[in-house]
């Protein structure tokens, strides 16, 4: 028998590195191929090294900062400076000095990459002889900037070398053709990420969230147009099936009719839980409207504003953010054709279980990890060998070089918004260290690579979700020292709130009252109008009463998700014939998400979930005894706990802000809210939100909604989810009130 030969080209021992840490590929290298003996199904390759040629390593654009961007804003960093400074391991990786030398982290800079993906940094050679200032050339990021280029770079090709260098300021005329040339034969790059200060990522996270709340609030928006079309189809689809029953003759005809029509109509609502989600309609219009993060660039390393943890509901999610950019393929990758050097390499990978030989070790430290291809249609079962190319030997390739490679782990977990069942989560750095080609589980032949985690970097994503599942199951056997309660609200709640301390030996939340609803005053309620509700007797329909309220739309979707902010939200109430599961009675449920209160060292007492929160639902009702500015006059009590709701930021405007998708989006403004003037005292009776600390990059964000009275001056405070938060992750509110007075709040600490 003849096995396969493969031959793979590895640089010589004694080929030396480039001195300089700006070149350019002397020649283009030929792409490792297999030549297979066709005789042979699936005959075990041999892989021999060569050591007569010298390989040319991808070229890497590094982008550095030494200070702190100029145009970053700051907000407060209370209670995510410490996450943040958690997560500087993520860009700093450790590297093993033989594993990857400093061209290999820093190569090929070149001026007009650089100023067009991050125009506003300093480069500075790995020498430090001197420094090209970007600060005044258009800055990407931020399109109100309008700065003009008045810094004169050249560049000089003698074949290897690229060089950037200062000439006079007369050159400018030409030095923008030498930028319009170099853009007309570039090709597609890979940039790197390096010392990013925590006002960096403070900025950075600040972009990602936004294109993140864009995808979602766009989706959901799409969903309620996709259920108007679902709903109409279904409605002609109907009348279509009862005209033709009407048509046949016989009973026979008129039961198979009948049959048909209730076929016709399951399928159409089979179709439109599998299409309600609009993922990838929203996707395809922030595309459209060059919404995609880094879509030109291959980043390597950590994507700057996603963090270990992250979890993405969908794969166009990914895309979006520039974490995958493949929207179906396992591994994403800078393909061959569009490279320098004319190599695939691998930047990132998702493993999801796709594969019958996939295998994780220690914990998910370690990942045996199958090439693509050989898979049969819709199943894991491989029907035929892998081969060396695309994706397979991109990892490859990054294996050979060093180069690390972002993990994002597709794993099924309850809470998720796609038919599928799945969420994704990114897991860090992983190292590939081996490469085999090996007999899989079927009996053919599959590339199987072993993928090491970089050390130094925070807890995985998708362990931390595996713990919040078991903290839920076996309650109060998970550290029971450390949890004070199982439920401090005393079955108040829908859902047990725990007590979780293992810092000192605080107890203060078991020292007041829970108040799952806001208690207003007796004359709220007597004077709230003419009590009034809508008349549907099965579920609310577009032009109801309620919705007529809304400004003639449903503030939810289908699945409860909030479709856009509002000044002011009217729930169906006591005074409507609709059913409890009316789509219009949300926040008037209650709680629904497990939520832990827990001793912090950073913030006092915090608040994280036990569950997975989807972006746009709602959480919980921040409550306390309602009163009057009159009624706080006669009443002694410590200012410190009291809570006003007007002061609250209106961080509603930002869900569903679609201005970057519709050029004539306008901020909703109706139903108005007059000037609110009450505050709630939790001094003695207070609920979980209470616990929540103040951040001005919060996760969390006001809405009023009145549903139980018509008074517009005392509307219920809730809260929603302004992002998807994972669980253990803490949930904090922009309380609106000054950096100086955010630790001084005795209801946070």
């Amino acid at each position: 028998m003849h096995p396969f030969s493969l031959t793979l080209e590895t640089p010589s021992s004694s080929s030396s590195s480039s001195s300089s840490s700006i070149s350019q590929p002397s020649s283009h290298v030929p792409i490792p191929t297999i030549t297979p003996d066709l005789s042979i199904s699936h005959q075990i390759p041999k892989i021999s090294t060569l050591n007569h040629t010298t390989l040319t390593p991808p070229p890497i654009t590094t982008i550095s900062t030494r200070t702190s961007l100029q145009t970053s804003l700051v907000p407060n960093l209370e209670p995510f400076n410490n996450f943040f400074a958690s997560q500087d391991s993520q860009q700093q990786p450790n590297f093993s000095p033989e594993s990857e030398t400093d061209d290999q982290l820093d190569l090929y800079t070149k001026f007009y990459h650089t100023s067009k993906f991050y125009p506003f940094l300093e480069i500075v050679d790995s020498n430090n002889d001197f420094v090209v200032s970007l600060e005044n050339t258009v800055n990407v990021c931020n399109q109100n900037l309008n700065l003009n280029l008045n810094l004169g770079v050249d560049s000089v090709n003698d074949g290897n070398d690229r060089a950037i260098f200062v000439v006079p300021e007369q050159q400018e005329s030409s030095l923008m053709v030498d930028m319009v040339r170099e853009k007309e034969s570039q090709v597609m790059e890979l940039v790197r990420f390096l010392d990013l200060s925590t006002k960096d990522q403070m900025h950075f996270h600040h972009e990602i969230r936004r294109k993140r709340m864009i995808y979602d609030s766009l989706r959901v928006l799409v969903s309620i147009e996709e259920e108007k079309r679902m709903n109409e189809e279904k409605k002609l689809d109907a009348e279509v099936a009862v005209v033709e029953a009407e048509m046949r003759v016989g009973e026979e005809n008129r039961v198979v009719a009948t049959r048909v029509e209730g076929e016709t109509i399951n399928g159409i609502r089979r179709r439109s839980r599998n299409q309600i989600h609009g993922y990838m309609t929203a996707a395809t219009l922030m595309k459209e409207c060059g919404l995609w993060l880094y879509h030109d660039q291959r980043i390597v390393g950590p994507i700057p504003g996603i963090y270990v943890g992250d979890v993405f509901m969908f794969r166009m999610e990914l895309c979006v953010t520039g974490l995958h950019m493949h929207p179906q393929a396992g591994i994403d990758y800078l393909s061959n054709s569009i490279s320098y050097n004319g190599e695939p390499i691998a930047t990132s990978v998702i493993v999801s279980g796709g594969y019958e030989d996939d295998m994780e070790l220690d914990d998910g430290d370690v990942i045996i990890y199958t090439g693509h291809g050989g898979r049969e249609k819709n199943s894991s079962r491989q029907i035929c060998d892998q081969k060396l190319e695309g994706g397979n030997l991109a990892l490859e390739r990054s294996m050979h070089y060093g180069i690390e490679v972002r993990v994002i782990r597709g794993m099924k977990y309850e809470g998720s918004a796609s038919t599928s069942g799945k969420v994704y989560v990114y897991d860090g750095l992983y190292k590939i260290v081996s490469c085999r080609f090996d007999l899989g589980k079927s009996g053919f032949g599959v590339y199987k690579y072993k993928l090491l985690r970089i050390e130094g970097q925070v807890k995985m994503g998708s362990t931390i979700l595996k713990d919040a599942r078991d903290i839920k199951k076996i309650e109060l056997d998970f550290m029971p020292m450390s949890c004070l309660s199982i439920d401090i609200s005393n079955n108040r709640e829908n859902v047990p709130i725990r007590l979780f301390n293992d810092i000192d030996v605080n107890q203060e939340p078991l020292y007041y009252m829970y108040l799952p609803n806001t208690t207003f005053p007796w004359f709220v309620f007597h004077q709230s109008g003419e009590a009034n509700g809508c008349g549907c007797k099965e579920a609310c329909t577009d032009g109801c009463f309620c919705a007529m309220k809304n400004g003639g739309e449903f503030p939810y979707n289908l699945h409860g998700l909030l479709v856009k902010g509002k000044p002011l939200i009217f729930e169906c109430g006591p005074f409507c014939s609709c059913p409890p599961n009316c789509r219009n009675r949300v926040a008037q449920k209650g709680l629904k998400y497990s939520l832990e209160v827990f001793r912090s060292t950073q913030t006092g007492w915090g608040v994280r979930s036990l569950d997975l929160i989807q972006a746009g639902s709602f959480i919980c009702e921040y409550t306390g005894v309602a009163m009057t500015s009159e009624q706080a006059q006669t009443l002694t009590m410590n200012e410190d706990s009291l809570v006003y709701p007007s002061r609250f930021a209106n961080r509603w405007v930002e869900w569903g802000d679609l201005s970057q998708i519709y050029t004539k989006y306008v901020r909703p403004s109706y139903p108005p809210i007059p000037p609110l003037d009450y505050f709630l005292d939790v001094s003695t009776m207070r609920n979980v939100a209470s616990y929540m600390s103040h951040s001005s990059s919060p996760n969390i964000f006001i809405q009023y909604v009145l549903y139980d009275h018509n008074n517009l001056l005392f509307p219920h405070v809730m809260l929603y989810a302004m992002e998807n938060i994972p669980p253990m992750r803490e949930l904090c509110i922009d309380y609106g009130i000054s950096d100086e007075w955010a630790n001084k709040m005795s209801i946070c600490m």
